[in-house]
């Protein structure tokens, strides 16, 4: 079966070590072979910048993970960089689709320059935070709770006249129902229900409803500390969460974000991409293959935004 997986932290990995590499390494979760071997379709591959990195040279930072993703992902046999809704199409069958996104908006500061750079080099999903403010919005573990700034509605604007995915996974509740109000295209890139985990990254019932009435795709994540209060998490709470959103309504929207090689802890039997193998044998199992088939992919697929000013 195809995977779209909606979030993962390769990039990061391979900006904070030049020793790893996408091909042949075993110090990443997921991997050219992985992907190839287990069923990967398309992949999305997040611009992080970590914390310590000094704001002054985030910017760069982000260019030189831009430059990883062009030398060292979709230059590799049979990768294909994808930009719109058609290149996910003409996929062939022994193609994988890499899809460049932000999470985050740290890098371009005030500057709206600095997004549309970024979104002419290729990025089509901008997460506006990390978990804290900037000068977009304030993320979920911000104290203050602020919504979106005039400058973060700046920022919405731009993506909407881009066609470019609205992430909002990481945001303060406040600046998540401004973005409901505010973007045309919306996901939830990795996020869980907090009704099953109380946990501030997750989502409340009244915000799956709002991006389920968007048509906003919702990938569940596999954070131990997303899925259950211990952080023991097994296949069966990933399934939780799914029956969970499921039951609200979002069987079309249900997705999945994985946020592999971003996390240190793991679910039991998802150690790894390769974990997908086991993940998709429990899911046929236990519903049916149209079911299984839209969450692994066509959730997120086909509601992937058809063109962009900024495609070549």
């Amino acid at each position: 079966m195809k995977i779209f997986d909606a979030h993962c932290d390769v990039l990061m990995k391979m900006f904070t070590d030049a020793t790893i590499t996408f091909h042949g390494q075993t110090k990443l979760d997921i991997t050219y072979e992985s992907l190839k071997e287990i069923g990967g379709k398309v992949q999305c591959f997040a611009i992080y910048i970590p914390e310590r990195v000094h704001p002054d040279l985030r910017f760069m930072a982000a260019l030189s993970m831009v430059e990883l993703f062009v030398t060292k992902i979709v230059s590799l046999p049979n990768i294909i960089w994808i930009r719109t809704n058609e290149d996910i199409q003409n996929l062939k069958h022994d193609q994988v689709g890499a899809l460049l996104t932000l999470e985050g908006c740290d890098c371009i500061g005030a500057d709206i320059l600095k997004l549309k750079t970024l979104l002419r080099l290729g990025v089509r999903s901008v997460g506006l935070t990390w978990n804290f403010a900037n000068m977009v919005a304030d993320g979920a573990k911000e104290q203050r709770g602020a919504g979106l700034t005039r400058f973060g509605e700046n920022v919405i604007q731009v993506l909407n006249e881009n066609k470019v995915w609205t992430d909002v996974s990481h945001l303060s509740e406040r600046a998540f129902w401004d973005v409901i109000e505010l973007a045309n295209d919306i996901i939830a890139s990795h996020s869980n229900a907090y009704k099953l985990c109380p946990h501030r990254r997750n989502l409340r019932d009244d915000q799956i409803s709002a991006l389920i009435n968007k048509g906003a795709p919702i990938g569940i994540t596999f954070v131990p500390e997303f899925l259950k209060k211990d952080k023991k998490a097994t296949i069966k709470d990933v399934l939780n969460h799914i029956d969970y959103v499921g039951s609200l309504g979002g069987q079309k929207n249900l997705g999945f974000g994985s946020d592999f090689d971003g996390i240190d802890d793991k679910v039991l039997g998802l150690t790894n991409y390769r974990g997908y193998f086991e993940l998709i044998n429990i899911l046929i199992k236990n519903y049916s293959a149209e079911f299984v088939k839209d969450l692994l992919f066509h959730n997120f697929a086909k509601r992937f935004p058809s063109n962009s000013q900024f495609v070549n």
